[in-house]
C-alpha cells in the first residue's frame, strides 16, 4: 500500500500515480490532479481533510491546525454548552482528524453503553390483527372499510429503537467504512454494531433527529455530540468501476463557518436582534443576480450588519481583494455602511474605507492557537462591533 500525505490547501508533486487512480482521486473533489514537466503527479488540496483510498494508494489530507482544536471547532459548533475538552480521550496515537474522531467516538460510545442500552418510548402506527393501544379510526375507514381486521392502531412501545441509539449506530456504521482505522477502534466499532443490533439505522441523507438531554441521557451526550460530527462529514464511496475511491472527508470551510455562526449567535444574544445565516438577497433591482452572505445581523427584520467567514490565512502584504469586493457588494445591496470579514488566521486585522461612498470593511483575524477562552473573547469583540457597541477590530 502506497501512502501519501498532503496538507490542506497545499500543492505537492509525487512520483507518477497511475491514471485510473489519479482520475478516481480527482472525482472525489478533494484534490485537483495535474502533471509537471518532469512527469510527476501534482496534487492540489482544497479545504477538505480526511482519508481517501484508491486501489493500492492511500491519501491523507491533513489540517494545518491541531487536531484537538479542530475537534473543539466541530463540537462547539453543534453544542456550545455540551463540548468539554476533558471528555476527549488521549489522541496521541491519532495522526489525522478522521482517525481522531473515530477514536474519540468509540471511547465515548463505549462509556455510554457500559451501563446498558438506553431505552425509551416510541410511538408506533401499524396494522395489527389485534387491538393494541388506540384505533386510528380515520385510517381504518380509508384503508379497510367493512373489514374487521387488520386494525390500524397507534401505541407506545418501550424499545431500544430510539433516536439516541439510531444516531450512535449510524455513526458507527459510517466510521467502519473508513480505510485504515486503528485495529482496536475498528474492533470496538464492530462491537457497537453488535450491541445495537436491534436498532434501526437512520435513512441515508436524512438529518439526524433532535434529542433532548435528560438525567437518563446524560451519559450519552458526549457520544451523541461526536456522532453528529461524524454524520456531518462526507463519506466517499464511489460506485465500482475500473478504479473506485472510498474514504471520509471534513470540509473545513463549512466547519469554520458553522462554528463562527453558532459562537457569534450566542455572543449576540444580549443585543436583542437576530443573526440569520445564508441570507438570501439580490445585487440588482431586477433580482437576477443573487447574493448569499454567510451571516446578516437584523433588528426588527432590518439588516444592520453583514459578516462573512473565511477559512484562510490573510497577510497584511497581500490583502484579499476578491473578498473585499465581495463584501462591498454585500454592503451595497443591503444598504449597510459597514461589513465584517472574519479570517481563521493571518496578520491583517484592520479596516478599509471605500472612497467616495465611505463604506467601512472590517477585517478580523482569529488566533485559533489560543486557549478556547481567549478565542471566545475574540468572537465577543466581533459581536460587539457587529452590534454597534465598539468601533472595530481589537480597538
Amino acid at each position: 500500500m502506497r501512502r501519501l500525505t498532503l496538507p490542506e490547501h497545499k500543492v505537492r508533486a509525487f512520483t507518477p500515480i497511475a491514471r485510473p487512480i489519479a482520475n478516481a482521486l480527482a472525482a472525489t473533489g478533494a484534490v485537483k490532479v495535474s502533471a509537471d514537466l518532469d512527469g510527476r503527479t501534482v496534487l492540489t488540496a482544497s479545504s477538505q481533510v480526511g482519508v481517501l483510498r484508491c486501489g493500492d494508494l492511500e491519501l491523507r489530507i491533513t489540517p494545518k491546525i491541531g487536531i484537538h482544536r479542530l475537534l473543539w471547532l466541530l463540537g462547539h459548533a453543534r453544542d456550545p454548552d455540551g463540548w468539554h475538552d476533558d471528555e476527549i480521550v488521549d489522541l496521541t496515537t491519532a495522526d489525522d482528524l478522521v482517525t481522531a474522531v473515530a477514536v474519540a467516538f468509540h471511547a465515548a460510545t463505549r462509556r455510554a453503553l457500559a451501563h446498558g442500552i438506553l431505552q425509551g418510548y416510541r410511538t408506533v402506527e401499524e396494522a395489527l390483527p389485534l387491538l393494541r393501544g388506540r384505533l386510528r379510526e380515520g385510517d381504518q375507514l380509508r384503508r379497510h372499510l367493512g373489514l374487521a381486521v387488520p386494525l390500524e392502531v397507534r401505541y407506545d412501545d418501550y424499545t431500544v429503537d430510539i433516536p439516541e441509539n439510531r444516531i450512535l449506530l449510524t455513526a458507527a456504521r459510517r466510521l467502519l467504512r473508513i480505510p485504515a482505522l486503528p485495529s482496536a477502534t475498528h474492533a470496538g466499532l464492530r462491537k457497537v454494531l453488535t450491541t445495537l443490533a436491534d436498532v434501526t439505522p437512520l435513512v441515508a441523507g436524512d438529518k439526524p433527529p433532535d434529542t433532548t438531554q435528560t438525567r437518563l441521557t446524560r451519559l450519552y451526550q458526549p457520544a451523541l455530540l461526536l456522532a453528529r460530527i461524524v454524520l456531518a462529514g462526507r463519506s466517499i464511496d464511489q460506485p465500482p468501476g475500473s478504479t473506485s475511491a472510498s474514504g471520509f472527508l471534513f470540509d473545513l470551510n463549512k466547519a469554520f463557518e458553522d462554528w463562527l455562526t453558532a459562537t457569534l449567535r450566542r455572543a449576540l444574544e444580549p443585543h436583542r436582534g437576530q443573526l440569520r445565516d445564508q441570507y438570501r438577497s439580490h445585487l440588482d433591482t431586477e433580482h437576477r443576480i443573487s447574493i448569499r452572505p454567510d451571516l446578516v445581523w437584523e433588528r426588527q427584520a432590518r439588516p444592520m450588519a453583514v459578516v462573512d467567514a473565511k477559512y484562510k490565512r490573510v497577510h497584511d502584504a497581500t490583502r484579499p481583494h476578491a473578498d473585499l469586493y465581495q463584501m462591498l457588494a454585500y454592503c451595497t445591496a443591503l444598504g449597510l455602511p459597514e461589513g465584517h470579514l472574519v479570517y481563521a488566521s493571518g496578520d491583517a486585522s484592520g479596516m478599509h474605507i471605500v472612497r467616495d461612498v465611505g463604506t467601512r470593511i472590517h477585517i478580523w483575524v482569529l488566533d485559533l492557537s489560543q486557549p478556547t477562552t481567549a478565542i471566545l473573547e475574540q468572537v465577543g469583540a466581533i459581536s460587539d462591533a457587529v452590534a454597534g457597541t465598539r468601533a472595530g477590530p481589537w480597538s
